[in-house]
């Protein structure tokens, strides 16, 4: 019997390239801190809202359950990461080197910082996927939401949307998680505020790019997923 032969999308190996990237790459500028006014934040705020970026194009275009599969590979590679890079720091330099205060710096992650951001990042991940995927299933009654204009802001009602659940939700469970005790717990809901409120701006900005990207790989690939009858579990990950 010939077995059948499956596609595999170049896009989305691409898409989920970029987003195990994002999240490795936000965990290593998390270190350096930075003022804008009144307002401090980590340089993580470079990057890592582009990973709920691409979680947006990836739910938009082949649905809740290759969404899922990618937030589970994202955590699995950043949490190999974090390992490694543990383990690195643990392990003694050698006499004629220097760096363990710089490397420490950035490799050095406390355990409790560790597993906030871990748990604060899968559950605002899927969040941001769920408020997605209904908010585009309640939109298919309206055909013309799919074309043109309509569909430009039909999305970018839905990714925005998503976005601001998706990240309150991330730093509900970050902030006290990770830094309870360690700041004064008053200044909590400005940080938190702060934190959603410049991540949803970041994606409001490149809302534009964002709506073509989705458009080009909709073309492309000739996807676009509506989430039917669909398992929401977030742990039933060969489901695709």
């Amino acid at each position: 019997m010939e077995q059948e032969k499956k596609k595999v999308s170049v896009l989305f190996m691409l898409f989920g390239t970029l987003f195990c990237v994002c999240l490795i790459t936000a965990n290593v500028l998390e270190t350096k801190q930075l003022s804008f006014g009144p307002v401090n934040l980590t340089a993580g705020i470079i990057v890592f809202p582009v990973s709920y970026i691409i979680n947006d194009v990836v739910c938009e275009v082949w649905g809740y359950s290759r969404t899922r599969m990618l937030i589970w590979m994202g955590f699995a590679m950043n949490f190999f990461f974090v390992i490694m890079g543990g383990i690195a720091d643990w392990i003694p330099g050698a006499d004629y080197w220097h760096g363990d205060e710089a490397f420490h710096s950035i490799f050095g992650l406390a355990p409790r910082i560790a597993a906030a951001s871990f748990i604060a990042f899968i559950a605002g991940s899927f969040i941001n996927a769920y408020v997605m995927s209904k908010m585009k299933l309640s939109s298919q009654a309206s055909r013309q939401n799919h074309e043109g204009q309509s569909f430009a802001k039909s999305f970018s009602s839905r990714a925005v949307l998503s976005t601001v659940f998706g990240e309150l939700t991330d730093s509900i469970i970050f902030f006290p998680l990770a830094l309870g005790g360690v700041i004064p717990w008053e200044e909590m809901p400005s940080l938190m505020i702060s934190q959603v409120t410049l991540k949803t701006a970041y994606e409001i900005v490149v809302l534009p790019i964002t709506i073509r990207v989705v458009e080009f790989t909709k073309k492309h690939d000739h996807e676009d997923v509506f989430d039917h009858d669909i398992n929401y579990n977030i742990f039933n990950i060969l489901k695709i």
